[in-house]
């Protein structure tokens, strides 16, 4: 498969030791996929950290969070006849599925966008209420007039959802919920309204009709979300072929708004690819690559908590409007950058073709 990333010879940027946990008890087991967004000059990170308590032996135990926001340690023997503990990430224990760990988001700030810190006095965001007690994932960053809107995976027994809060300091949170309800995740607002509208990419799921599709929405204010488009599917026989999910907020260009997004196959093999929509009507999809322009072949993309996955939410776009950097997360354990030519990534677009 074809690959055009220039990854950073200092991959990875990130490792679970180079920040604390958030409290005494647990550990960092994993950062990954970071929301990505300038500000003050600066380009900050915004990275999930996934963290548990130190296993015991044959005991595996996780946390969660309950509605009041207070921390609950759950311990099972490995031994229980009623525990499922097969994947990784998601644990059954008798008949209720449960993450194997809790994970919030953290900022990170740099001024060259290799070297990152944590600055003082930016607080972190953690799940809050009864529909984020498995904690918050995976969030998305689109400025818009002003104010940075945050889509993130909001998880709990009820399902996974996409929720929403909004800042224009990074101090200070407006909160709204559920914007899209379960099973729903992989939300990216567009950065500029079209003809009056807010836009976004979302992945509703199915487990029975239909599949792990990308959907189109639009809305009047950027809080109700509405006239739903199914727009881009997997691929039999491709890198693709099991599920797709939407990247960052798409980058508006000449040809068209370019989404770079993940698909994953059978093997959950985790790639990114690219499509093109149209720049007066984004649920039609114009172009596609059949191709991959990124694919796990580094040591710390192929072994890790979760092996052989790339994975973005995010990236900057440089002054020359053809570089792209994308923050990554690698093996969903680290956190990587590597950079992209949008003359490139338009070689490998199939256009009518999707």
């Amino acid at each position: 498969m074809i690959d055009i990333a220039q990854r950073f010879t200092e991959n990875p940027l990130l490792s679970p030791a180079d920040i604390p946990a958030s409290r005494e008890g647990l550990e960092i087991t994993c950062l990954l996929n970071p929301g990505v967004f300038q500000f003050e000059g600066k380009t900050w990170l915004i990275v999930r950290v996934a963290e548990r308590p130190k296993q015991k032996e044959n005991i595996i135990s996780f946390p969660i969070l309950t509605e009041t926001g207070a921390i609950e340690i759950i311990e099972i023997p490995m031994d229980d006849p009623e525990l499922d503990a097969s994947d990784a990430r998601v644990i059954n224990y008798k008949g209720v599925d449960y993450l194997t760990t809790l994970s919030h988001l953290r900022l990170l700030c740099s001024e060259d966008g290799h070297i990152f810190y944590e600055p003082e006095n930016y607080p972190p965001l953690v799940g809050e209420g009864m529909l984020e007690t498995f904690g918050i994932e995976d969030c998305r960053v689109a400025l818009l007039d002003g104010t940075y809107y945050l889509t993130f995976t909001s998880v709990s027994p009820n399902g996974v959802g996409v929720g929403l809060r909004t800042t224009t300091d990074w101090k200070n949170f407006d909160k709204h919920g559920l914007i899209l309800p379960p099973h729903n995740k992989d939300c990216a607002i567009f950065q500029e309204k079209i003809n009056g509208l807010y836009y976004a990419l979302h992945r509703p799921s199915s487990v029975d009709i239909g599949g792990n599709y990308i959907w189109l929405t639009s809305s009047p204010d950027g809080l109700h979300w509405g006239n739903h488009h199914c727009i881009i599917k997997t691929r039999i026989g491709l890198w693709d072929s099991k599920r797709v999910g939407a990247g960052a907020a798409p980058i508006k260009t000449e040809k068209g708004w370019l989404s770079i997004y993940h698909g994953a196959n059978a093997a959950h093999q985790y790639c990114l690819g690219a499509f093109l929509m149209d720049l007066n009507d984004p649920s039609k999809v114009i172009a596609r690559t059949e191709e991959p322009i990124m694919v796990p072949t580094e040591s710390y993309e192929l072994s890790g908590f979760f092996g052989n996955v790339v994975f973005t939410n995010g990236h900057v776009v440089h002054p020359d409007g053809d570089t792209i950097t994308v923050y990554y997360g690698a093996s969903d354990e680290f956190v990587c950058a590597a950079d992209f030519s949008i003359a490139a990534i338009y070689s490998l677009l199939k256009f009518n073709r999707c």
